[in-house]
């Protein structure tokens, strides 16, 4: 291979397979060899299964010899975020509470369709505890780092899913976001990941966090994202809010480009009142907008528009993030509560004094800012601007130097679209100081599949899929 194998995307992988040009095999046992010599530096993997992932590879080599594979990303190797079951394998949630020596029987919705589909899986990646927060540090696993730069964050709470792609240790992974968690950790690793139509892709158990919690694909390419996206999607009846499934046709119309489309740009998404925009990198806003002038360059028509929100999405967020909190922690014992990271510990006592009514009070604003957004849409096709403010910044922090302490502050730009359910994608549109930028992409409910188009079409007139970190 004139190609490193762990550089092969899953759509490069399948083909491959196709033509018996590579086999499962040798590319799990490259990933493996990958995972040894990296993941010691940035700690992505919380649990690998060697042996199993081998005895997957062979059984999918056979079905692919023999023309009877799963699906394309049969044989592809694939990471899964720890909040998500996986059977025989603990979940431990970056916890401390959790006993590892329990009987671990289910599979979640999305690990069962990637069994179904044929993917290795080859073990569990990283996330803070209980992925509460934008960064991935945890008091089981410690810190995960940035590829691309050893001293940075990798972002979070899927950190582990994005350092293990953007350093060659699998081509798909799975994160969650409940207010940015695939988003942040792609654009700080220069990666493309989605946060979904609420309910599209199905989950259960039932999320703490309510409605504002999604499963989401987290890849280099977009092509690899909507292969991803089109197995997971798939519904299961044990999540009463699963929408009907992807159609995976909208795969084939990912060259359909942005000519002609009607793009709204928002360089804060609306954030301004409630927060201070001079936050927000130089670099970043440079290369965002140089990003939105490349779609007009493609053929959209793109208007700078305010968006006004009718309430602050912050307020309602906090309520309902450490509401979770505190339900998901409501009969943790006193000893277990001593062994909770500090910050999870606050949202959970901050969360059991909320009443009531502000509670519902949360739910009302989010509803009358999701018919902002859908007004937006009334007359664009799309909603565009930053994924993050900052590029990654130090790995032991949880918010970057000189910020309020809050740690939603530094995450503007994602949480309101977990608030009002629309699909949210990133894609990497640059670098400052050899550190990725992510370009948000938002669509109206239902219409995921734009914002795959959109991204593609971006991905290839950027070309920037094939600059690797140097670890």
């Amino acid at each position: 291979m004139k190609t490193e194998i762990y550089k092969l995307s899953a759509a490069e992988l399948s083909k491959l397979y196709e033509k018996k040009s590579l086999s499962p095999i040798e590319v799990t046992s490259s990933i493996i060899d990958r995972i040894k010599d990296v993941d010691e530096k940035i700690n992505a993997y919380v649990f690998i299964d060697e042996e199993s992932a081998m005895n997957q590879a062979k059984d999918s080599e056979i079905r692919w010899k023999n023309g009877s594979q799963k699906s394309p990303i049969d044989g592809v190797p694939t990471a899964i975020k720890d909040l998500l079951y996986t059977k025989g394998w603990p979940t431990l949630r970056g916890s401390k509470t959790i006993n590892p020596n329990r009987e671990w029987n289910d599979d979640a919705p999305v690990t069962a369709r990637l069994k179904e589909a044929g993917s290795i899986i080859i073990g569990k990646t990283t996330t803070p505890e209980f992925g509460h927060r934008g960064t991935t540090q945890s008091p089981l696993t410690g810190i995960t780092r940035n590829p691309w730069n050893l001293e940075r964050t990798s972002g979070g709470s899927s950190g582990g899913s994005s350092s293990s792609v953007a350093s060659g240790m699998g081509p798909l992974a799975i994160g969650t976001d409940g207010g940015g968690s695939v988003r942040i950790p792609c654009a700080y690793t220069g990666l493309f990941g989605i946060k979904p139509t609420f309910g599209k892709i199905p989950a259960w158990p039932l999320s703490p966090f309510g409605t504002i919690a999604n499963v989401g694909p987290m890849t280099r390419t977009v092509e690899d994202g909507a292969m991803l996206f089109a197995q997971i999607s798939r519904p299961d009846w044990r999540d009463w809010h699963a929408a009907s499934s992807m159609d995976s046709n909208f795969i084939s119309k990912l060259g359909e480009g942005v000519k002609g489309k009607k793009i709204a740009y928002s360089k804060d998404f609306g954030m301004s009142p409630f927060w201070n925009i001079n936050l927000i990198d130089k670099d970043v806003i440079f290369n965002v907008e140089n990003t939105v002038k490349l779609l007009e360059d493609l053929g959209a028509y793109v208007e700078e528009i305010d968006i006004n929100w009718a309430y602050n999405p912050k307020e309602a967020f906090n309520v309902l993030w450490t509401s979770g909190a505190a339900f998901l922690s409501k009969d943790f014992t006193e000893d277990e509560n001593n062994l909770l990271d500090p910050v999870f510990k606050k949202f959970c006592d901050i969360g059991k004094e909320h009443p009531l009514f502000t509670r519902l009070a949360a739910e009302n604003s989010r509803g009358e800012n999701a018919s902002v957004i859908n007004k937006v849409f009334q007359n664009y096709d799309l909603i565009v601007g930053p994924t993050m403010p900052t590029v990654a910044f130090k790995a032991e922090n949880i918010v970057p130097d000189g910020w309020d302490q809050d740690e939603f502050d530094y995450t503007p730009f994602t949480y309101p679209f977990n608030m009002t359910c629309h699909p949210a994608a990133t894609i990497n549109c640059g670098f400052s100081d050899g550190l990725p930028i992510g370009f948000q992409i938002i669509a109206k409910k239902d219409y995921d599949a734009d914002t795959f188009i959109c991204a593609a079409a971006l991905e290839e007139a950027l070309s920037l899929i094939d600059i690797w970190p140097d670890i």
